[in-house]
């Protein structure tokens, strides 16, 4: 596998298409703070980190949903920085999702943050994806 972000982010879409609750992908570093993120924002209801026999773990991802409409609060997840073509962004030119509404996730020299608190301090970096 050449890029597990996008497969991580591919995990997602594809239980949000089915209806599914929980999700389950293979774990690490980036991916826990990517849904660490999610959860903050509210766009997950809840997550847990399981460690197995081969040390690498894995992550169940509740997915959070509306109500009444079943809508579920993510819409649409886009992988923007890939392996082969990297996207970067500074501090005075921050991407913008839906005019604001969404968020972009960056990897700076600060760890992962959001579009809005990377540009709060100032500093940019990496455009992993853009999730509303």
């Amino acid at each position: 596998m050449t890029d597990p972000i996008a497969d991580y982010l591919t995990r997602l879409r594809n239980a949000i298409k089915a209806n599914h609750r929980i999700v389950e992908v293979p774990a690490s570093n980036i991916k826990k703070e990517i849904t660490k993120i999610l959860l903050e924002k509210g766009y997950i209801s809840n997550y847990k980190f399981e460690d197995t026999t081969n040390h690498q773990g894995s992550i169940k991802v509740a997915l959070k949903y509306h109500p009444v409409s079943k809508q579920p609060a993510i819409q649409s997840l886009k992988r923007i920085s890939s392996p082969g073509l990297r996207r970067y962004a500074g501090h005075n030119n921050m991407p913008r999702v839906l005019n604001g509404m969404g968020i972009a996730i960056l990897s700076t020299s600060k760890g992962l943050m959001t579009d809005k608190e990377a540009h709060k301090l100032n500093i940019g970096g990496e455009v992993i994806c853009f999730v509303n």
